[in-house]
């Protein structure tokens, strides 16, 4: 696959800048936070922002046409005769649009317009979403078109292989997920499985073990929870603690049986070469690039696609979700399934930490506003739980639904459950580290 013959032909400068200025750019607005008006993010956020303040009132519009292209989309594609899972989607979709439209005129039951209900849905997860998959998708073709993949994947092989059987090029969507969001980062999986790039079980490794919430999101987590004061410490223990589940349920079943063969493998290195390999591949894939027209049009298309995909179901799921956690015991009755991860540490009351994280399922946010109120090393706990668990149905399980990733309901299921009961084992000692430590 890489003859000599490739190697002792050095690259023309126009394909080293190729490679070298899309990708610098992408790192800028992915990765670097920049503080404007105040406020300390990185560009793609400012971005969004910027494009939410100039649409105004219309971005609730703008929200609504997504979502009713989104249940259009499955009826013209002719995507509903694919499955049973397709079919139920739909219906989900067309419940969608009814709930956008409640949240936009007003009209309906008084307890779905209460602020935690279709308030929030709309205009903090829906309309977000809506700007930032198809506005990073455009940015996104910058990371991931022109040799960057390539070349960080080689480099950091070492790491990735060993600890999360996943090829060196996850660790940019370990990253972009992070520092955008999960659809961000379940957009570049899918881009990457369908190229051939990740097996079946790489991508899954990927979409339930990388695809977290991003930083911007975790602020709002620590402040619901007050933990502002110990932000770093929450930060980089929330993340550890992710990285760490992640790599255990690599090891246990359902992900350690779906299927591990990709078409396209990536490079390894020579011992002592790896920074040569890394350039050598990375030069090569900008030289074999799309001009950035084609790749910031293809990836803006797939991203308008994910969008539309995901949205409507955020809508109905996710309302689903907040009414079945605020009206019903079925939240309570799956945390006694946590009870004994959480009481195994002593805490004064264990029963509605478990209980919170399991209502995490329907939205992440969940075990945050129950939790608000608790001692410090459940509220820590609750705050860790909400992002290390990465699914739930308001978001990341129909965005996992929208991709091509052969992930079934159950099989995703079963991972939450080792995710969030992990989690707990390590959240809570951790909680206590803190405590320690303030």
């Amino acid at each position: 696959m890489h003859s000599s013959s490739e190697t002792s032909a050095s690259p023309s400068v126009a394909t080293i800048l190729k490679l070298l200025i899309p990708s610098v750019l992408g790192i800028l607005i992915f990765f670097v936070p920049i503080t404007l008006g105040g406020k300390t993010t990185i560009p793609l956020d400012h971005m969004v922002g910027a494009v939410r303040g100039l649409l105004g009132e219309a971005s609730g519009f703008y929200a609504l046409a997504l979502i009713v292209a989104g249940a259009l989309y499955p009826l013209i594609s002719g995507r509903w005769r694919d499955s049973t899972t397709e079919r139920v989607f739909l219906v989900f979709k067309v419940l969608g649009v009814a709930a956008a439209l409640m949240a936009l005129t007003g009209w309906g039951p008084a307890a779905l317009h209460e602020p935690d209900m279709l308030p929030f849905l709309f205009g903090k997860l829906v309309i977000p979403v809506g700007l930032i998959v198809p506005i990073g998708a455009i940015f996104l073709a910058l990371l991931i078109s022109f040799g960057l993949l390539e070349l960080i994947g080689v480099l950091v092989q070492p790491v990735m292989r060993p600890i999360w059987r996943t090829p060196g090029r996850s660790a940019i969507d370990a990253v972009a997920s992070f520092v955008g969001s999960y659809s961000i980062g379940l957009l570049i999986t899918n881009r990457v499985y369908v190229a051939g790039q990740y097996s079946a079980r790489e991508a899954a490794v990927i979409a339930t073990g990388f695809s977290t919430v991003s930083a911007t999101f975790m602020i709002i987590v620590a402040r619901t929870l007050d933990l502002m004061p110990v932000w770093n410490l929450y930060f980089w223990l929330t993340l550890l603690i992710t990285f760490l589940v992640t790599a255990i349920t690599v090891r246990l079943p359902p992900i350690s049986r779906i299927d591990d063969s990709a078409t396209d493998q990536e490079p390894v290195a020579d011992s002592g070469k790896r920074l040569q390999t890394a350039w050598r591949v990375g030069v090569k894939a900008a030289e074999e690039a799309p001009s950035l027209v084609a790749s910031v049009w293809l990836n803006f298309r797939e991203g308008l696609v994910m969008a539309i995909s995901i949205l409507p179901t955020i809508m109905s799921v996710g309302l689903i979700g907040l009414l079945i956690a605020k009206y019903t015991p079925l939240f309570d009755w799956l945390g006694w399934l946590f009870y004994p991860f959480v009481a195994i540490w002593g805490l004064d009351d264990p029963a509605s930490l478990a209980q919170a994280a399991a209502s995490g399922l329907a939205e992440m946010f969940l075990p945050a506003l129950l939790m608000a109120d608790a001692e410090f090393v459940a509220r820590f706990a609750a705050g860790v739980v909400s992002v290390s668990a990465i699914l739930f149905f308001s978001a990341s399980i129909p965005c996992i639904m929208a991709t091509r990733i052969p992930l079934s309901i159950g099989r995703i299921l079963v991972i939450w459950f080792l995710r969030v009961a992990l989690s707990l084992l390590l959240a809570v000692p951790a909680g206590y580290l803190v405590q320690a430590l303030m």
